[in-house]
């Protein structure tokens, strides 16, 4: 039985590797999640089968109540809230890893012959450390999204002092522990305690526009604590998953940071000290002034008469909801033979991949999406940029001024096209808390509104040309 286990295990990290590769293509995507889930299955199947499991009832019963949780969850959550949900998947999965390892701890600690390896002892303190700072620190970003914790960056005295001496704490707590396992209930206490402190403090501080590498480095997170319980519970399958979702994370983490010319240290240590601070106050040496607006019937007027066509989404767009009505006008733009695509920032949104996700749901084809890279030299040539719910990730300020929070950011060249229509609400800040000083340029137009009202009009005043 032995040997079919390792069998099945190595057929399971087979598909979940292949399924990994299958996920950089929207086209193989599906097919790459049908292949990781079916790993899933294998790996649960072959595990039920192990002669370890004393009884099956809680088995059941979590499966099914897990079941229909993440069903309604599945069901009822909207796309715009996918950051969140994805948050909130993240904090369960460390949670997980956490209990199991206090429980593992537990089990050695109440068998008569059991020993504590110095191995297995070591892994519960880091599987401990490691879920339940991703289990606060998830929910902290879960509110953040929300709306229930401010999205700001929160300041409070010795901050990073702080944080190193909880730490260090742990660590000294947790080589207590090793040495003397037996008679050290008392301190692992302690170090779930502080560790659960820890996940809310490091996460706290980040603002709500480094929300999608929070999100990503508590993935990663969660991974890494899930393998560390692969290691207490010596399951070769929760080692290679929980490594392949920690590297993955990892990996996604620091091409983020890239594309905010940031570094790791500084999004973790509290990023931009003025982020979401809302309002409508300026800074910078950037233009300044009067903006120039149009209406819907204005703004079709100059669509009608482009050839190219660049949309840029912002997180506007999935506030509103506007991604049905950014298809049905790319729909009536590419009937009167405009060219239309997508220009997408590694950072716009709240989670890695925001704006695909949505506007794969609205059914936008995906090679009609491009990345910053890809589309940055062809703004030049482009006759009209819609810029939709998009702020600080086309703020030439980031290229200009020196002395701006986000100067060395790579953004969006939406500012060399002939003609910008930026459709915001109001003039209000981004979350790096600055003006756009694309607003005040000579070719750029604000078109005021809802995103999905707004560009429903255009769409409308377009079909009537």
């Amino acid at each position: 039985m032995e040997i079919i286990s390792y069998l099945v295990y190595l057929v399971a990290s087979i598909l979940f590797i292949f399924g990994m590769k299958k996920l950089g293509s929207p086209k193989t995507a599906r097919q790459g999640n049908f292949l990781s889930a079916l790993g899933m299955f294998l790996a649960i199947v072959i595990t039920l089968f192990d002669q370890h499991v004393l009884t099956y009832e809680y088995i059941i019963l979590g499966l099914v109540v897990g079941s229909a949780i993440g069903a309604l969850l599945a069901i009822k959550v909207s796309m715009t809230g996918m950051p969140q949900m994805v948050g909130l998947l993240n904090g369960f999965g460390g949670g997980a890893s956490a209990l199991v390892a206090l429980a593992e701890f537990y089990n050695i600690l109440n068998h008569q012959g059991r020993v504590f390896e110095l191995s297995t002892s070591i892994t519960i303190i880091l599987s401990i450390l490691i879920g339940a700072v991703t289990f606060t620190g998830s929910f902290i970003a879960f509110g953040k999204l929300q709306g229930f914790v401010t999205g700001k960056v929160v300041k409070y005295p010795m901050q990073n002092p702080l944080n190193v001496i909880l730490f260090i704490a742990v660590i000294a707590l947790g080589v207590v522990v090793v040495l003397d396992p037996n008679n050290t209930i008392n301190y692992v206490y302690i170090i779930l305690g502080i560790s659960l402190l820890l996940g809310v403090l490091l996460v706290l501080p980040i603002g709500g526009a480094d929300m999608p590498v929070a999100i990503s480095l508590l993935n990663s997170y969660s991974g890494l604590a899930a393998s560390m319980t692969g290691f207490v519970l010596k399951n070769n399958m929760l080692i290679i998953a929980g490594a392949l979702v920690g590297a993955s994370g990892i990996i996604l983490t620091i091409i983020m940071c890239k594309g905010m010319n940031r570094s790791l240290m500084n999004v973790v240590l509290g990023g931009w000290a003025d982020a979401g601070s809302g309002g409508d106050s300026s800074t910078g040496a950037g233009p300044q002034g009067d903006v120039k607006s149009v209406d819907a019937e204005e703004a079709a007027m100059i669509f009608d008469s482009a050839q190219s066509v660049i949309i840029v989404p912002g997180y506007g767009m999935a506030v509103a909801q506007a991604q049905h009505a950014i298809r049905d006008l790319m729909n009536v733009l590419e009937k009167k033979n405009i060219n239309v695509r997508f220009a997408i920032h590694p950072v716009a949104g709240r989670m890695p991949g925001h704006m695909n996700v949505l506007l794969a749901e609205a059914q936008v084809p995906y090679d009609k999406l491009y990345a910053l890279e890809d589309i940055n030299d062809d703004f030049n040539n482009t006759d009209v940029v819609l810029v939709i719910g998009a702020n600080d990730v086309v703020n030439p300020a980031a290229r200009n001024d020196k002395n701006s929070p986000i100067y060395g950011m790579p953004i969006l060249n939406v500012d060399y096209a002939k003609t910008v229509i930026i459709n915001k609400r109001s003039m209000n800040v981004g979350y790096a808390g600055i003006q756009n000083e694309l607003f005040f340029y000579p070719n750029s137009l604000m078109y005021f509104g809802d995103a999905k009202e707004a560009i429903a009009k255009l769409t409308n005043e377009l079909k009537e040309l």
